[in-house]
């Protein structure tokens, strides 16, 4: 299953001030960090990602599958969450949804393998997991 953010849920930041900020990725790397879990009115957990993208190369697209964790450490689901471009030095925030489960049926998510990760046409998995690192906020661990 592919999750693709929609357009108006995906949003880059680049006029804040350096302090306002709070740049986490390493040079050379890439951050996914589970920035927010939001139960909506249909029963769905919503997640907010933020991605940056400090390796220095124009992503033309990245997306990985990752696997949710009940309670109990079963995976429920391995969904595939498509950012799309990541340009280098920029912030993106997407909003995903998963369908029928709410956040607190989730434990953990972690990236299970990179869906897709094209530099100038060409699949690079290599650099979207070897160099990638990940952080949470919240109740929900997220990691490799």
């Amino acid at each position: 299953m592919f999750l693709r953010a929609p357009l108006a849920a995906l949003l880059c930041l680049t006029a804040l001030p350096l302090a306002a900020q709070e740049v986490a990725a390493e040079p050379g790397q890439l951050l996914l960090e589970l920035n927010n879990t939001q139960d909506t009115q249909a029963g769905t957990c919503q997640l907010t990602l933020v991605a940056e993208n400090a390796t220095g190369q124009a992503l033309d697209r990245a997306a990985w599958q990752v696997a949710i964790f009940d309670r109990d450490g079963v995976v429920r689901a391995l969904p595939v969450l498509d950012f799309g471009a990541l340009v280098p030095g920029k912030t993106r925030v997407a909003v995903f949804e998963l369908p029928g489960r709410p956040c607190g049926e989730i434990a953990r998510i972690v990236v299970n393998d990179v869906a897709e990760c094209r530099v100038q046409g060409e699949s690079q998995p290599d650099i979207c997991l070897g160099r990638l690192s990940t952080r949470a906020r919240g109740d929900i661990a997220f990691g490799i």
